[in-house]
């Protein structure tokens, strides 16, 4: 695409693509790249252990993920400048809650909050309305929105570790409340005018398979959805349980743990490559051609963790790490639009983001317990590289059997 082009696509759409981003970015403060930054400090404060912090996490995250289900629906139905405000709202009440919490008990519920408003439905709105509301486009669109969630991952968690020794932890769960509550008229602001109203979404939206548009019930009756469970829990799972043990990694690599957050920007930076180039991509070659591949990196990630016990050995792993994390953030919700339509696009992917939450909630607590019983993190690493080359060929198949039906 020519520079002349890609200016005039921002130039035309800056401000919905502008909408998507500070949904993205403020989702951050209910990722797991983020509130795992606090684990040492809630460890410490409520006197868990790795299994019981990692079980309480999950516990939190499981409950999003259910709820997910059918609260992302809702996006089928009601304009993103009715539901982005009220869905920042809950997360401004979410960090309140975190950083008020003295508690063990309600620990779950200040986790189901910050991920239900935060990972969950943030993310979900903003990357459901670039999906419905651009289509040739669609694949620019995705990736310029996501350099949000990039943009959180290279700031937030170095500037509130550096933060933390002078400042108290739950003191920065009230500073990030703060920033949610500041980014409410910001998106009113950016959404007077929806690009695309959602009243008039099915006669704008693009078909999927067979030429039709697929409802939540029909997407659950065909085999490619189930075949891309793994690819969309796999992700979750180990990429939230490296940097929920990010504090413990850091301990038995013998680093410290701001040098491990400072390699932060790099898997940044590769995200955004990864984001960009496959927005180009998608929109050049399409998601079937795609998606075999977006997972490879991810072995490479993974081994170098597992095996290197050098800063820089940690550097070529988040490299590795931002280049499928990048794609994933832009190829996936693309995927769901092509092969599914958009018509329904809400609570088909709505169960897809229950399935990635669950898969985040799954991660910390059953690497945790593994740790607790003595299986070193390091060892478990090796075997999620194993996870992604078998996933990867069971993707390929799938992917490339149903876009016959294109």
């Amino acid at each position: 695409m020519k520079l002349q082009s890609v200016l005039e696509f921002l130039t035309l759409n800056a401000r919905w693509l502008a909408a998507g981003g500070v949904l993205t970015f403020l989702s951050s403060f209910g990722q797991t790249f983020f509130i795992s930054v606090f684990a040492g400090e809630i460890r410490e404060a409520f006197e868990l252990s790795h299994g019981e912090w990692g079980g309480l996490y999950s516990l939190g995250t499981m409950v999003s993920a259910g709820v997910m289900v059918w609260a992302g629906a809702a996006t089928d139905f009601f304009r993103v400048r009715l539901l982005g405000p009220l869905i920042l709202a809950g997360l401004v009440v979410a960090c309140l809650v975190m950083g008020l919490n003295t508690w063990v008990w309600a620990l779950p519920i200040s986790v189901f909050l910050l991920r239900f408003f935060g990972q969950g439905m943030s993310s979900h709105l903003a990357m459901v309305a670039m999906a419905r509301w651009f289509t040739a486009t669609r694949g620019k669109a995705l990736s310029i929105a996501t350099l949000g969630f990039a943009v959180g991952e290279a700031l937030l968690p170095l500037a509130f570790v550096t933060a933390m020794l002078h400042v108290h932890w739950q003191t920065l769960w009230i500073l990030s409340a703060g920033i949610c509550a500041i980014g409410i008229p910001i998106l009113i602001l950016l959404l007077r005018h929806e690009r695309t109203p959602q009243s008039l979404a099915k006669s704008n939206a693009s078909t999927g398979m067979e030429g039709r548009h697929w409802t939540r019930a029909e997407a659950l009756r065909h085999p490619l959805f189930w075949t891309l469970i793994p690819a969309i829990l796999g992700p979750s799972a180990f990429v939230t349980a490296l940097f929920f043990h990010q504090v413990h990694l850091a301990e038995v690599k013998g680093w410290s743990h701001i040098q491990l957050v400072s390699l932060f920007p790099v898997y940044t930076v590769a995200g955004i490559v990864a984001m960009l180039t496959t927005g180009w991509a998608l929109d050049r070659f399409g998601t079937t051609r795609l998606m075999p591949f977006f997972m490879l990196p991810f072995v490479i990630a993974f081994l170098s963790f597992a095996l290197g016990n050098s800063l820089p050995l940690a550097l070529i792993g988040f490299v590795f790490l931002g280049l499928s994390s990048g794609a994933i953030a832009t190829l996936i919700p693309a995927f769901w639009a092509d092969f599914y339509g958009t018509a329904h696009i809400g609570a088909i992917k709505a169960l897809a983001t229950a399935v990635m939450v669950l898969g985040s909630a799954i991660g910390p607590a059953i690497t945790g317990a593994l740790i607790d019983f003595g299986i070193g993190f390091e060892a478990q690493l090796i075997g999620v590289a194993i996870y992604f080359i078998v996933i990867s060929a069971l993707t390929a198949w799938g992917v490339r059997r149903a876009a016959q039906t294109l």
